[in-house]
């Protein structure tokens, strides 16, 4: 059984570690919502573990999230993308109430593990959507978000980096930071070391210092259907090449990779963070789901609803019956998450409590038995107590010379990589 949190340490930590944005929304508040930059120190800390960010695609997957955590006594991240939670959202949770939900939660089930809110895949997919982001971004942290992960993969390498720049302003510096290099679809359009380098070391030259980055290492999100998964000496290669600049490893696309092939990402690569999406919210649905985290199908191409386990038998005919009125299939179920979540939250308490036990049995497995997080809520703790603040800093300082990275030597450097970003298509989440 993991250990437990030292009550005088939690005090100590509540009281420093906590984001201004998060003292003035909660003041009265006795849950620990921190920075991305605690999670990823706890998790480097322990070595060869990565924590967990769930997808809170409603707020089931959240309470489960967080009950699996606090039994691991592990350090969590709770997350939404922003096609699932921004302006154009296909779920109820969002950038805007994410935080809310969690430190209620966490307040009323007595949570004591450090949580960090994450807006995952803020995307840009052309120099127009900068603008907007200037105003919108802003308000996302207002509303409670202590982490980001600005995706600007969608575009060439040049306007990535230069995106990413441009928007850093409106970013706290103690908030935990994600960059992306190459956009999330399986197997084409694999991220280079050169592409890693480029991006890194341009953001270093602007005093721009991520804590994380994300690339195109072979998987997909949502349902993976390639057999593809995690490439493993990719990955390690990139982040070796990576290692002045102390960058770690966010997984995406981890539903469709079994546990050995996530265990031996935490073992020989430099990951601390994990998105787990799809299949958190398929397991709260009650749906069968293997190992790889992909919910399993009948002959008939339907998704295998098991007896007494999340929604009611009633609620699943009608959300099946809502899919197959609209054409959705596969995985664009998760469409479903927004028409569907009152009446959810409307269903008996005995049934709202399975839909969440169900991911908190997956979830705790997963932090114990595969990432290897147990116990990382108390090195968090630590790191904050320590850093006496809720900004540790970053990890390195300024390495490359600014005069080398202005805009029009980024456009140079940029023509010069030899650069394939894969098939077209839409692969936000």
């Amino acid at each position: 059984m993991p250990n437990s949190i030292n009550s005088s340490d939690y005090g100590k930590a509540l009281a420093v570690g906590r984001p201004p944005n998060i003292v003035k929304l909660f003041p009265n508040s006795q849950a620990l919502i921190v920075s991305g930059k605690f999670i990823d120190r706890a998790l480097s800390a322990k070595g060869q573990a990565i924590a967990m960010a769930a997808n809170g695609r409603n707020s089931f997957v959240i309470r489960g999230a967080l009950k699996a955590a606090q039994k691991a006594n592990s350090a969590i991240m709770i997350e939404i993308a922003r096609s699932e939670g921004g302006a154009s959202a296909y779920c109820a949770v969002n950038f805007w109430n994410l935080a809310r939900q969690v430190d209620a939660i966490c307040n009323e089930l007595k949570i004591t593990i450090p949580v960090a809110i994450h807006a995952d895949h803020y995307g840009i997919k052309k120099p127009e959507d900068i603008e907007p982001a200037r105003i919108e971004i802003p308000t996302i942290f207002e509303a409670g978000v202590t982490s980001i992960a600005v995706d600007a993969s969608h575009l060439p390498d040049d306007q990535n980096l230069l995106a990413s720049i441009a928007l850093n302003p409106y970013i706290p510096q103690w908030a935990g930071l994600e960059t992306e290099v190459g956009e999330i679809k399986g197997k084409t359009g694999l991220s280079t070391k050169e592409e890693a380098l480029f991006l890194i070391q341009g953001l270093n030259a602007h005093d721009i210092f991520p804590d994380w980055i994300a690339l195109n290492n072979g998987t997909t999100h949502g349902i993976e259907a390639s057999g593809q998964g995690i490439q493993i000496p990719l990955t390690r290669e990139i982040h070796d090449a990576l290692k002045p600049y102390q960058l770690s490893g966010a997984q995406h696309g981890t539903s469709g990779n079994n546990s050995d092939r996530l265990r031996k990402i935490a073992g020989v690569t430099r990951t601390t963070k994990a998105n787990v999406a799809t299949a958190l919210q398929m397991i709260s649905w009650g749906l069968e789901v293997n190992d790889y985290g992909n919910a399993m199908m009948d002959d008939n191409g339907n998704f295998i609803k098991v007896a007494d386990e999340g929604v009611t038998e009633e609620m699943w005919a009608e959300m099946s019956a809502y899919a197959e009125n609209a054409g959705i299939k596969g995985g664009n179920y998760k469409k479903l998450n927004l028409p569907f979540e009152n009446k959810l939250l409307g269903q008996s308490q005995a049934i709202r409590d399975r839909m969440a036990n169900r991911v908190e049995t997956f979830i705790y497995n997963m932090l114990v038995n595969v990432f290897n997080a147990q116990d990382t809520a108390s090195l968090a703790i630590d790191a904050i107590i320590k850093a006496n603040s809720y900004d540790p800093g970053p990890k390195v300082s300024r390495i490359e010379n600014p005069d080398e990275w202005t805009e029009e030597k980024i456009i140079t450097r940029a023509s010069l990589i030899d650069s394939d970003k894969g098939e077209a298509g839409d692969f936000d989440d």
